[in-house]
């Protein structure tokens, strides 16, 4: 079953509006959401199995780990997650919680109704006693639209919080507060700070995949906007901001460039090692993120970690504000 509050006509209308406040910014923008057509979202699935890239499985072990204390201590009805892709590493909650015995439904939210719809297929076939309800639309915009229920549970998995400037997950995490009834669970994924030299390949992998995935916003931008960027003229960065504490990918014009695009009537120069921003990477430590979090009105319960500290899984419980 799935629900739709996001369709392609709005997905155009958003694409058209990004890419025309992005390119006549000062620097240059654009938000990593457009990297993920069906070509980008093979890129990134490639990426998670990088050597480089410790993210992906150092949450999944981290899950494994403690899948069935999550289910003890939450006794989760509803688990939700956003930005769901594939659903693979939430089969490790979906599995403790059937076993813990209170699960009754799975709400996958994301912005791609043919990959939910794929998904919602094959968990329906996996968990025939499972209800599953997909919704398809935008973690920014359509929280409102979660199905109410009886004790949820968010996941938001993956690090993609990170994503995220410090306005935006201000104002993600108030709308997700907003949606939520007091007392019910977030359960969040954040790489954490760490020595640039682990985290800078990560972005930046010696098989040249994370080049080819950024390189992919350009090419969807030339399909769906009959645009005419010379892909190839574009060289892959990923930098550190020691300041931010964020990675930032950008795309930089190996020569100037002179890009048209059709379907908004635009033109668009760049100069010769003119960079483009086209994702940044927040990391986290505890402090500053139970301090984001409780003036959400949220309350760090319980924080689990890898060995190395690499990545964080924290469980987040919403709480009267003060």
């Amino acid at each position: 079953m799935l629900e739709i509050h996001l369709d392609e006509h709005d997905i155009d209308r958003e694409l058209r509006a990004d890419v025309t406040t992005g390119l006549a910014a000062d620097p240059k923008w654009l938000p990593p959401k457009w990297f993920y057509d069906a070509r980008g979202s093979r890129l990134f699935e490639e990426i998670t199995r990088l050597p480089e890239y410790y993210p992906t499985r150092t949450e999944r072990a981290i899950l494994a780990g403690h899948a069935d204390d999550i289910a003890r201590l939450t006794d989760a009805k509803t688990l939700v997650e956003l930005g769901s892709g594939s659903s693979e590493k939430t089969r490790l909650l979906l599995d403790a919680l059937l076993r813990h015995g209170t699960l009754g439904s799975f709400v996958p939210l994301d912005v791609s109704g043919a990959a939910l719809e794929e998904a919602v297929a094959g968990l329906t076939a996996d968990y025939p006693g499972l209800a599953v309800r997909g919704v398809v639309g935008d973690m920014t915009r359509h929280l409102a639209h979660l199905p109410d229920g009886d004790n949820r549970v968010v996941a938001f998995l993956g690090g993609t919080i990170g994503n995220l400037v410090p306005a935006e997950r201000a104002e993600f995490l108030s709308a997700l507060r907003a949606a939520l009834h007091e007392g019910e669970w977030l359960l969040l994924g954040t790489d954490l700070v760490k020595d640039p030299a682990v985290v800078v390949p990560a972005y930046d992998d010696a098989a040249g995949v994370t080049a080819e995935f950024n390189r992919n916003v350009l090419r969807v931008i030339n399909r769906r906007l009959s645009a005419n960027f010379d892909v190839d003229a574009f060289a892959h960065v990923a930098l550190w901001d020691d300041r931010n504490e964020w990675i930032e990918m950008r795309l930089r014009a190996t020569s100037a460039q002179r890009v048209t695009i059709g379907e908004l009537g635009l033109t668009v120069n760049f100069a010769a090692g003119e960079e483009l921003r086209t994702e940044i990477s927040a990391k986290f430590r505890r402090e500053g993120l139970e301090n984001e979090l409780g003036r959400a009105g949220f309350a760090l319960r319980h924080w689990w970690t890898d060995p190395a500290g690499l990545f964080g899984v924290s469980l987040i419980q919403a709480v009267t504000a003060a």
